[in-house]
């Protein structure tokens, strides 16, 4: 599996963003005000601010955005919902690292608070689970959840195809200058139970739901049934498919775009 799109001006040449770091593609300018979007605990805010930006780390946990202050003494960090946050002033990126497809109540509402954040000309970059991530990790699941008579376990993801996120960006006002959708198989490092571990760090409510006594039966189920997929002898590989995408912030017609450092990541 491999999509890709790209679409060019004289501002804009592009590279190919698979396997690049994130950040890379974001490239962030000195001086420019950049919102990480999910920051979690702030790795990749701290990137972002090594390259000489401020940034602003927005992240719904209140314990992801305590620990990133701990972790990062120097960086902004804040509590807020991306479906509804707001910024005083207008912000020249907004960036997500694995994080959007975590925010399933309202994408689109998501994007649109994003638009509003950025300034005209601003640029939104971000990385997330695209249509088929841990596929046969869902199925494993699923299967057990039905094996123990438990019908279907609630997912917390969303995980778009490219098609579908293109047209929700277009909507919400971007120009999309990249979007790829690539495979990623990736080491499973949660723990050593490979899919067991997994559905422990990644689908915790999902086995809230389930009888404690039959929290590890199912478990055990599940690695038997996602083995003969992603088991190697190396180790455990979760079936990760990544959905990579730069976009800009159309300019609003009856202002002038203001100047801003140019978006040269492309």
């Amino acid at each position: 599996m491999n999509w890709a799109v790209a679409t060019y001006d004289s501002a804009f040449g592009y590279v190919s963003a698979h396997g690049a770091p994130l950040v890379d593609l974001l490239d962030p300018q000195p001086g420019e005000r950049i919102i990480d979007l999910g920051c979690g605990t702030g790795t990749f805010a701290a990137e972002i601010a090594e390259r000489g930006a401020e940034v602003l780390g927005i992240d719904g946990s209140a314990e992801m955005v305590a620990q990133a202050g701990r972790l990062h003494p120097g960086l902004s960090f804040t509590v807020g919902d991306a479906h509804d946050f707001t910024t005083t002033e207008p912000f020249d990126a907004v960036a997500s690292n694995a994080a959007l497809h975590w925010m399933v109540r309202d994408p689109d509402a998501v994007i649109a608070r994003v638009h509003a954040a950025l300034r005209p000309g601003g640029r939104f970059v971000g990385e997330l689970g695209g249509a088929g991530n841990c596929a046969e990790l869902i199925v494993a699941m699923q299967t057990a959840w039905r094996v123990f008579g438990l019908g279907e376990p609630e997912l917390p993801w969303y995980f778009p195809t490219p098609a579908e996120y293109a047209r929700r960006l277009e909507d919400g006002g971007f120009t999309i200058r990249l979007l790829e959708h690539a495979d990623r198989p990736s080491r499973m490092t949660e723990g050593p139970n490979g899919a067991a571990d997994w559905v422990r760090v990644y689908a915790p409510r999902a086995l809230a739901d389930v009888p404690p006594e039959l929290v590890e039966p199912l478990l055990h189920r599940i690695n038997d049934l996602a083995a003969p997929a992603l088991r190697r002898e190396s180790g455990w590989v979760a079936d990760y498919v990544r959905l990579r995408f730069a976009a800009v912030r159309k300019a609003d017609s009856s202002a002038p775009m203001p100047e801003g450092p140019p978006f040269t990541g492309l």
